[in-house]
């Protein structure tokens, strides 16, 4: 069984910055491809960025030039780095790992953007 663990999230000001970390517990992290999803509140999850076993990345319109999604398979870790951060940003934010037809969730980790 895969476990994924974000960390990172917290309360920044608008305009601020956050880098989230997405840890995952197996050995097949650098065969993956990694995302970072978000729910905020009254919407449906949406996709935020995604970054192939190869380092292509793909980003929601809503975020490029503001977010950057990267990899460290030596540390089975994925980053997103969040920068001049919006309260429409506010959301609880998931990586997600797919091996297919195999994905895993992480529990979540909460973005607040207020001033």
């Amino acid at each position: 069984q895969v476990q994924l663990v974000e960390s990172g999230g917290g309360l920044v000001q608008p305009g601020g910055s956050l880098n989230l970390s997405c840890a995952a517990s197996t050995n097949i992290f650098s065969f993956a491809a990694m995302g970072w999803y978000r729910l905020a509140p009254g919407k449906q999850r949406e996709l935020v960025a995604t970054i192939t076993s190869g380092g292509r990345t793909n980003y929601a319109d809503s975020v490029k030039g503001r977010f950057t999604i990267s990899r460290d398979n030596a540390k089975s870790t994925v980053y997103l780095q969040m920068n001049s951060l919006k309260p429409e940003d506010t959301a609880v934010y998931y990586c997600k790992l797919t091996l297919s037809p195999l994905s895993y969730w992480g529990q979540g980790t909460q973005v607040t953007v207020s001033s």
